[in-house]
């Protein structure tokens, strides 16, 4: 019984509040065919949840990640 978390930053999406339902139904549908591709795990018995984390609340490198994009830059 497989479970896969997908965390994203809540942005970029057609409204910019993140992924829309349709590419959240396809990377559900994504992740749960790799997984009976490459491991034979049945679809039926496979988890998966997608959390949309708001940006000031990601962080990389010690930074909040919009100031670690800019220092990236």
């Amino acid at each position: 019984m497989p479970y896969v978390n997908i965390k994203v930053t809540r942005e970029g999406g057609p409204d910019g509040t993140g992924p829309s339902a349709e590419q959240k139904a396809q990377l559900i549908r994504g992740v749960t065919d790799l997984l009976q591709k490459v491991l034979g795990k049945s679809p039926a018995t496979t988890f998966v949840v997608i959390n949309e984390i708001p940006l000031e609340d990601w962080g990389i490198g010690g930074l909040p990640v919009q100031e670690y994009r800019i220092q990236a830059q």
